[in-house]
């Protein structure tokens, strides 16, 4: 029970930060591909 509600908050405190900096998808592709 703990457990669910912790990781529902955990994704829409992700998706409301996704949603207010789109430029963060594009950045993680850039440093993955620096990374490998």
């Amino acid at each position: 029970m703990g457990k669910s509600k912790m990781t529902s908050k955990a994704a829409r405190r992700i998706q409301s930060h996704s949603d207010r900096s789109g430029k963060n998808q594009n950045f993680k592709a850039r440093a993955q591909r620096a990374a490998a």
